[in-house]
Protein backbone atom coordinates (compact mmCIF):
# COMPACT_ATOMS: atom_id res chain seq x y z
CA UNK A 1 0.00 0.00 0.00
CA UNK A 2 1.44 3.42 -0.83
CA UNK A 3 1.08 6.97 0.43
CA UNK A 4 -2.17 7.40 -1.53
CA UNK A 5 -4.00 4.94 0.75
CA UNK A 6 -6.91 7.26 1.54
CA UNK A 7 -7.63 7.76 -2.15
CA UNK A 8 -7.19 4.09 -3.06
CA UNK A 9 -9.32 2.61 -0.29
CA UNK A 10 -12.76 1.53 -1.40
CA UNK A 11 -14.73 3.41 1.25
CA UNK A 12 -15.77 6.90 2.19
CA UNK A 13 -16.88 8.85 5.21
CA UNK A 14 -20.34 7.88 6.42
CA UNK A 15 -22.94 9.27 8.79
CA UNK A 16 -21.13 7.60 11.69
CA UNK A 17 -19.85 10.22 14.15
CA UNK A 18 -16.67 9.96 16.23
CA UNK A 19 -16.28 12.31 19.20
CA UNK A 20 -14.17 12.69 22.32
CA UNK A 21 -14.70 14.23 25.72
CA UNK A 22 -11.02 15.26 25.66
CA UNK A 23 -11.09 17.59 22.63
CA UNK A 24 -13.39 18.91 19.92
CA UNK A 25 -12.99 18.24 16.21
CA UNK A 26 -10.25 20.64 15.07
CA UNK A 27 -9.34 21.45 18.68
CA UNK A 28 -6.15 21.00 20.63
CA UNK A 29 -5.44 17.60 22.16
CA UNK A 30 -4.66 17.99 25.89
CA UNK A 31 -1.06 17.36 26.94
CA UNK A 32 -2.32 14.49 29.10
CA UNK A 33 -2.86 12.48 25.90
CA UNK A 34 0.55 13.34 24.41
CA UNK A 35 4.01 11.82 24.63
CA UNK A 36 4.91 14.80 26.85
CA UNK A 37 2.09 14.02 29.28
CA UNK A 38 0.62 10.81 30.61
CA UNK A 39 0.62 9.28 27.10
CA UNK A 40 -2.83 7.74 27.51
CA UNK A 41 -5.41 7.43 24.77
CA UNK A 42 -8.37 9.83 24.89
CA UNK A 43 -11.91 8.68 25.55
CA UNK A 44 -13.77 8.12 22.27
CA UNK A 45 -17.49 7.77 21.49
CA UNK A 46 -19.25 6.86 18.25
CA UNK A 47 -22.83 7.05 17.06
CA UNK A 48 -24.88 6.46 13.89
CA UNK A 49 -23.22 3.11 13.23
CA UNK A 50 -24.05 1.57 9.84
CA UNK A 51 -26.55 -1.28 9.89
CA UNK A 52 -24.88 -4.69 9.74
CA UNK A 53 -21.72 -3.61 11.61
CA UNK A 54 -20.03 -6.64 13.22
CA UNK A 55 -16.82 -5.01 14.52
CA UNK A 56 -14.69 -1.84 14.56
CA UNK A 57 -11.09 -0.74 14.17
CA UNK A 58 -9.58 2.53 15.41
CA UNK A 59 -6.36 4.21 14.32
CA UNK A 60 -4.54 7.48 14.90
CA UNK A 61 -2.23 8.86 12.21
CA UNK A 62 -0.18 12.07 11.95
CA UNK A 63 0.13 12.94 8.25
CA UNK A 64 2.03 16.14 9.11
CA UNK A 65 5.07 14.21 10.32
CA UNK A 66 8.01 14.74 7.96
CA UNK A 67 8.58 11.06 7.28
CA UNK A 68 8.26 8.98 4.14
CA UNK A 69 9.60 5.45 4.20
CA UNK A 70 8.87 2.49 1.95
CA UNK A 71 5.92 4.29 0.36
CA UNK A 72 4.34 5.13 3.72
CA UNK A 73 4.11 8.63 5.11
CA UNK A 74 3.58 10.31 8.45
CA UNK A 75 3.62 8.65 11.84
CA UNK A 76 1.17 6.04 13.11
CA UNK A 77 0.27 6.62 16.76
CA UNK A 78 -2.35 3.95 17.41
CA UNK A 79 -3.76 0.82 15.82
CA UNK A 80 -6.58 -0.95 17.68
CA UNK A 81 -8.95 -3.58 16.25
CA UNK A 82 -11.16 -6.60 16.90
CA UNK A 83 -13.50 -4.20 18.71
CA UNK A 84 -16.96 -5.80 18.98
CA UNK A 85 -20.04 -4.26 17.37
CA UNK A 86 -21.60 -3.86 20.82
CA UNK A 87 -19.02 -1.20 21.74
CA UNK A 88 -20.09 2.43 21.46
CA UNK A 89 -17.14 4.03 23.21
CA UNK A 90 -13.66 3.46 24.56
CA UNK A 91 -12.63 4.80 27.94
CA UNK A 92 -9.54 6.91 28.38
CA UNK A 93 -6.45 4.68 28.45
CA UNK A 94 -8.35 1.69 27.04
CA UNK A 95 -6.49 -1.61 27.46
CA UNK A 96 -9.04 -3.87 25.77
CA UNK A 97 -9.10 -5.23 22.24
CA UNK A 98 -6.22 -6.14 19.94
CA UNK A 99 -3.37 -3.69 19.57
CA UNK A 100 -1.25 -3.09 16.52
CA UNK A 101 2.17 -1.60 15.94
CA UNK A 102 2.94 2.14 15.99
CA UNK A 103 5.60 3.84 13.91
CA UNK A 104 7.95 3.45 16.86
CA UNK A 105 7.66 -0.32 16.46
CA UNK A 106 5.73 -0.65 19.71
CA UNK A 107 2.25 -1.91 20.42
CA UNK A 108 -0.40 0.32 21.96
CA UNK A 109 -1.05 4.04 22.05
CA UNK A 110 1.79 6.49 21.37
CA UNK A 111 0.55 10.03 22.01
CA UNK A 112 1.24 13.12 19.90
CA UNK A 113 4.79 14.45 20.08
CA UNK A 114 5.84 16.40 16.99
CA UNK A 115 9.48 17.45 16.64
CA UNK A 116 10.42 20.52 18.71
CA UNK A 117 9.83 23.75 16.79
CA UNK A 118 7.84 21.95 14.09
CA UNK A 119 4.56 23.66 14.94
CA UNK A 120 1.18 22.03 15.41
CA UNK A 121 0.54 18.65 13.83
CA UNK A 122 -2.90 17.22 13.07
CA UNK A 123 -3.83 13.83 14.42
CA UNK A 124 -6.50 11.85 12.59
CA UNK A 125 -8.38 9.51 14.91
CA UNK A 126 -10.37 7.25 12.60
CA UNK A 127 -12.94 4.57 13.27
CA UNK A 128 -13.90 1.95 10.72
CA UNK A 129 -17.17 -0.01 10.89
CA UNK A 130 -16.71 -3.51 9.50
CA UNK A 131 -19.28 -6.01 8.23
CA UNK A 132 -17.38 -8.96 9.75
CA UNK A 133 -15.76 -9.98 13.00
CA UNK A 134 -12.23 -10.09 11.68
CA UNK A 135 -10.30 -11.89 14.48
CA UNK A 136 -7.03 -10.36 13.27
CA UNK A 137 -3.71 -11.20 14.97
CA UNK A 138 -1.97 -8.69 17.25
CA UNK A 139 0.85 -6.49 16.00
CA UNK A 140 -0.51 -5.37 12.61
CA UNK A 141 0.75 -2.06 11.27
CA UNK A 142 -1.74 0.51 10.03
CA UNK A 143 -0.97 -0.45 6.45
CA UNK A 144 -1.43 -4.18 7.14
CA UNK A 145 -4.70 -3.48 8.94
CA UNK A 146 -6.03 -1.41 6.04
CA UNK A 147 -5.18 -4.18 3.58
CA UNK A 148 -7.10 -6.69 5.74
CA UNK A 149 -10.21 -4.59 6.34
CA UNK A 150 -10.60 -2.71 3.05
CA UNK A 151 -13.28 -4.93 1.57
CA UNK A 152 -15.18 -5.08 4.89
CA UNK A 153 -15.52 -1.36 5.65
CA UNK A 154 -19.14 -0.17 5.62
CA UNK A 155 -18.50 3.23 7.15
CA UNK A 156 -15.92 5.41 8.78
CA UNK A 157 -15.59 8.63 10.68
CA UNK A 158 -12.68 10.74 11.78
CA UNK A 159 -11.95 13.14 14.58
CA UNK A 160 -9.04 15.49 13.98
CA UNK A 161 -7.14 17.07 16.84
CA UNK A 162 -4.01 19.19 16.87
CA UNK A 163 -1.00 19.16 19.16
CA UNK A 164 2.08 21.37 19.36
CA UNK A 165 5.05 20.41 21.44
CA UNK A 166 5.75 22.67 24.39
CA UNK A 167 9.56 22.40 24.27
Amino acid sequence: MNQEWVVEMAFALSTMQLTSTAFDHGGMIPQKHSGEGENISPELHWTHVPEGTRSFAVVCHDPDAPRIEAGQYGVVHWVLYNIPATATHMPEGVKDYTVGRTRRGEDGYFGPMPPPGHGAHHYYFMIFALNEEMDLPPGLTLWQLLEQIESHVTGMSRLIGAYERTE
